[in-house]
């Protein structure tokens, strides 16, 4: 069975994800053992909340190192929300501009439509080539951000989806691939999307859900309420 680790740096809103990609087929971890992490086939990286405090918190554990060795390796990587927003170069919120993992050039700032946040469900416009929404057709996604990345990272594939004006809704970079939106809370569409990179990085798949566990970094915790701002 394929292995995946969630990236455990103290970010909430969590237990959605864990569980989403245990029922698209992984054994799945919520850590931040670096041990862990490496012997994983795929490390998933969460984000709700406001940029600055995911890298903060990414910083406390060595995540940004993880995260940049992991992409350079050319290893299995998924960010979701502020998780595809910090793989960019910064993040400007209310005037503050943070530095980002720098995965890839360009900033994430301030959608610019008449409603924000950006909140419920979405239609993308996906490359008929992409590989992360194989098989997913006209099917609409869950959303709640206030920000976005709109510089497309060069020789990617990227997918769009527009609230006021056109933004990134997701990156196919290689092996590392992210979303701005929430898969894990997408029904169907998104639990096609988490299948499709599952299947993307192994083989060995199993048909039926996976298992998780925590390791003695921290349980999986509640959920809390859809952040307004991220």
């Amino acid at each position: 069975m394929r292995t995946v680790a969630v990236l455990d740096y103290g970010a909430g809103n969590v237990r959605s994800a864990v569980r989403a990609v245990a029922a698209a087929g992984a054994e799945v971890t919520l850590t931040a053992d670096r041990d862990v992490i490496n012997d994983s086939d795929g490390l998933l990286v969460p984000g709700v909340g406001a940029f600055s405090a995911v890298m903060a918190g990414l910083d406390n554990v060595g995540g940004v190192d993880l995260i940049r060795a992991r992409h350079e390796q050319g290893r299995p990587l998924l960010g979701i929300c502020v998780g595809l927003q910090v793989f960019f170069s910064r993040g400007e919120e209310h005037g503050v501009k943070t530095d980002g993992i720098g995965l890839w050039p360009g900033a994430v700032t301030g959608l610019e439509a008449p409603v924000i946040p950006h909140m419920g469900w979405s239609k993308v416009s996906a490359p008929a080539d992409s590989a992360m929404f194989a098989g997913v057709g006209d099917e609409r996604f869950y959303f709640v951000h206030s920000y976005a990345a709109t510089e497309p990272p060069p020789n990617a594939t990227v997918t769009t989806a527009r609230h006021g004006s056109d933004f990134i809704a997701a990156v196919e970079d290689g092996t590392t691939w992210a979303a701005q939106f929430h898969p894990e809370k997408s029904a169907e569409a998104g639990a096609r999307l988490l299948r499709n990179w599952l299947a993307s990085f192994a083989a060995d798949s199993s048909p039926d859900g996976g298992f998780v566990s925590t390791s003695d970094s921290g349980s999986i915790g509640s959920t809390p309420t859809d952040p307004l701002s991220s």
